[in-house]
């Protein structure tokens, strides 16, 4: 199977990434904020959601990805232990909170209550697969909500 690319340029676009990206397993030394360039990228290991059978297949797929965000005026953290590259960072989810239209700000979501909020000028986010996938026996479980 071909690895993903995605581009969001709306909140709905946005919750497609976010379904795609949840519970993939990144560390601080791999999230880069390049201010100059208004970016910030993400190195992850996603969970291929889009590769899971029917029928509980015994061994599933992880992919590295990339996810970058474009446009990004400034970025708060919390729970990130930068140069902490023993820290793992499950994502959980990707969310927009509008502010004064097209801007506002995209908060990425973690487990152990850790998170990224980006203010944005505009949604503008690109999700790519790397290179191809591994297989792992372990599949992600969330508690019953």
């Amino acid at each position: 199977m071909d690895g993903l690319k995605l581009m969001a340029l709306d909140a709905s676009d946005l919750t497609v990434i976010s379904a795609q990206m949840q519970d993939a397993i990144t560390k601080p030394d791999l999230i880069d904020y390049a201010p100059a360039a208004k970016r910030l990228t993400i190195i992850a290991n996603r969970f291929a959601w889009d590769a899971e059978k029917v029928g509980g297949a015994q061994t599933h797929e992880r992919r590295k990805t990339a996810l970058s965000f474009a446009r990004v005026a400034g970025v708060k953290t919390i729970g990130v232990r930068r140069g902490d590259d023993g820290q793992a960072l499950s994502l959980l989810a990707v969310r927009f909170h509008p502010g004064d239209a097209p801007a506002g700000t995209i908060e990425l979501v973690f487990a152990d209550d850790a998170a990224i909020r980006l203010d944005v000028e505009v949604i503008e986010v690109q999700m790519a697969d790397l290179g191809a996938a591994w297989e792992t026996r372990f599949k992600p479980r969330h508690p019953a909500g």
